[in-house]
């Protein structure tokens, strides 16, 4: 892409004082918490919130930094997102096409969610918006949206390499396209979802592999005609009606799996414990992780199963087990994308080898996740051996050496992975920085002390 310049990215998040970290080898976790709401439906919310016409109000949204900075943009668009307090908020919409141009740009942090979903929605509103973003964002590819949305008629401009800073001019109106998804991305399949509401039409996405399904099963909550077939080759096309009128309604966002994943994974390592996990959404999409840590031998039992805003809910309930190795289907690997840091830190605890492949994805992550894990495992003296599309990681029981110094690249995933691995260890593990936590997890350190473990600000 190339065109006029745009409001820098750095400049807008001028560098911070970093927070180390320490996670030393504690006693059993116990306890029950409730981790925050799930990333992925909050973003949608708001999102969905801002084009329906009148009052969406919301409970439990995840108040990250991720989060509330998709708030501010839907706010800077016209419509007006409120916070009420302990995660209940308004959204007063303008209904889809009502948007209006920003008076400045809009500031994603570290955001890929927000930033890309929201380019899907303005691709079908006639404006012009500036998307920026902190130096993390701002290295993350973004062709893999522009691409499709400029095939509906959005125009792009920013760097050759179709990185942030980029400004999109939105199509009036979009036309409906049937696009078949390159690699396995619910970010790619719901912004081109998005950007056909305002398309005359079926816009159509065809799924060589199921990504997670929140932007479909949200759309419906809002009234939307959303149908999902599958076809030969276990094909599924998703189509979505456009020029539809969403309805408010009231959204209750469940416990982030991701996030969950991290308590969950220490009771498993850390002898004696046993740890609940309240309110948990366990969408077949997103659940992968339990079904491969049950493979491992893990002690995991889903209870009070339910059904909550279109979305499948369960209390998890985690107690130390003994671990073993495993070939990780590659197939499941949509299912658990941003699980596999913290499943490393498993599989090094684990008896032999466990394999992972299939994951390319996350060398487009907030970091190259593969390398990223890789570096985080090998200081924390685990044996690991990095593959082009994933790693081997051979554990040998019990567990690992610890005692190392982690960079975290400012990946909240990698850093929330390597304490984790410190709670566990014979020796204490060391990040350099913590303060990248906040993007998903605000609580963390407080609600993981609350359970036992020993985590402290060092000075490095």
């Amino acid at each position: 892409m190339t065109g006029p310049s745009s409001p820098s990215s750095t400049a807008s998040h001028p560098a911070s004082a970093a927070q180390p970290w320490r996670a030393s080898p504690c006693a059993a976790l116990t306890g029950a918490v409730r981790v925050p709401g799930d990333k992925s439906m909050s973003h949608r919310a708001l999102l969905l919130g801002a084009l329906a016409v009148g009052r969406t109000t919301v409970s439990g949204l995840l108040e990250s930094e991720d989060v509330i900075a998709t708030a501010g943009a839907v706010t800077a668009l016209g419509a007006r997102a409120v916070d009420r307090g302990e995660g209940n908020w308004e959204i007063d919409g303008v209904g889809i096409g009502g948007l209006a141009e920003p008076q400045q740009a809009l500031d994603f942090g570290n955001s890929g969610t927000g930033c890309r979903l929201m380019m899907g929605v303005l691709a079908g509103h006639p404006i012009t918006a500036t998307f920026i973003g902190d130096a993390s964002l701002s290295r993350r590819p973004m062709k893999r949206i522009t691409d499709p949305l400029s095939q509906m008629g959005a125009r792009f401009a920013g760097p050759e390499g179709g990185t942030l800073p980029i400004t999109l001019t939105g199509a009036n109106p979009p036309l409906p396209l049937t696009y078949t998804l390159p690699v396995a991305s619910a970010q790619v399949k719901s912004a081109v979802l998005l950007a056909g509401l305002s398309a005359p039409g079926q816009t159509t996405v065809l799924e060589p592999v199921r990504t997670r399904d929140h932007t479909e099963n949200m759309l419906r909550a809002f009234g939307c005609e959303v149908a999902v077939d599958e076809g030969p080759h276990g094909i599924h096309a998703v189509r979505v009606t456009g020029e539809c009128e969403l309805t408010p309604t009231h959204v209750d966002v469940p416990a982030d799996p991701s996030s969950a994943a991290f308590p969950l994974v220490a009771a498993l390592l850390v002898e004696g414990s046993d740890v609940l996990a309240r309110d948990v959404m366990v969408n077949p999409l997103r659940a992968g992780l339990f079904s491969v840590l049950k493979e491992m031998g893990a002690d995991i039992t889903f209870e009070n199963e339910r059904e909550t805003g279109g979305e499948r809910v369960a209390d998890i309930r985690a107690r130390f087990s003994s671990l073993k190795g495993i070939v990780v289907p590659p197939e499941g690997a949509a299912s658990m994308i941003d699980e596999y840091p913290v499943l490393a830190v498993a599989a090094a605890f684990a008896e032999g080898k466990t394999v992972m492949r299939g994951l390319e994805e996350l060398r487009v992550k907030e970091s190259d996740r593969i390398s990223a894990t890789v570096a985080m495992l090998e200081a924390c003296g685990a044996e690991v051996e990095e593959l082009e599309d994933g790693m081997i990681v051979t554990g040998r029981g019990g567990r690992i050496s610890g005692g190392g110094h982690v960079l975290t690249g400012m990946d909240h995933r990698i850093a929330m992975s390597a304490v984790v691995a410190g709670l566990a260890a014979e020796n204490a593990v060391t990040i350099d920085d913590a303060a990248m936590i906040a993007t998903s997890f605000p609580a963390f350190r407080d609600l993981m002390t609350g359970l036992g473990a020993q985590i402290a600000p060092t000075n490095g």
